[in-house]
Parts: C-alpha cells; structure tokens; sequence
C-alpha cells in the first residue's frame, strides 16, 4: 500500500527517506502530514525545544525566604516582591484548600 518517498528537509535542505513502515506509522497515528524535516534536524529542534536538559525539563530557580507563617527558611519557585506574605508547604497548604 506505502511506498518509499524521497522528501526535502525545510531546515537543512537534504532529501532523506520516508519509507513505507513510517508512512504506516503516521497513518497509525492518524497523523495526515508527511514530515517536513529530516531525522536529524527533527532531533535537533527537538533537543532545543525541550531544553536539552534530563527528560527536556528545564531547573526551576528557586528562591530562599522566611515562611511568615512559622518563620522556617524555605525556598519557593517564584522571586518573592515583599508586598505579600510567603508561606512555607506545611502553612501554604491548609491555607489552599478552596
């Protein structure tokens, strides 16, 4: 039913195969467009849209404080203003229960 094609890469432009087994896969997949990169470039763009880090996440910055609810140091993932309070997850999570 599929046939190997020779496709051209809208990044790098190098012709690459799309063969059989992977236009039966996409059809699987109910995926309807055929691939507009190579396999190379589809991994680089991959690895720069997930960050390149484990698992494509990226490290959260994390910020020290002072919980103002039982004053243990702490850290949370979001830089403080000093025009709000801050809690730690111990104070934060009774407080969050809407």
């Amino acid at each position: 039913m599929f046939q190997d094609k020779v496709l051209g890469c809208k990044d790098c432009g190098r012709e690459f195969d799309f063969t059989a087994s992977e236009q039966e896969f996409y059809a699987e997949k109910g995926f309807t467009n055929e691939p507009g990169r190579c396999p190379e470039c589809r991994s680089a763009r991959k690895a720069n849209r997930n960050g390149g880090g484990s698992y494509g996440r990226q490290e959260r910055q994390m910020y020290p404080v002072t919980c103002s609810s039982c004053g243990v140091e702490t850290t949370v993932p979001f830089q403080p203003r000093g025009d709000r309070p801050v809690y730690c997850r111990d104070c934060f999570q009774p407080r969050n229960n809407w």
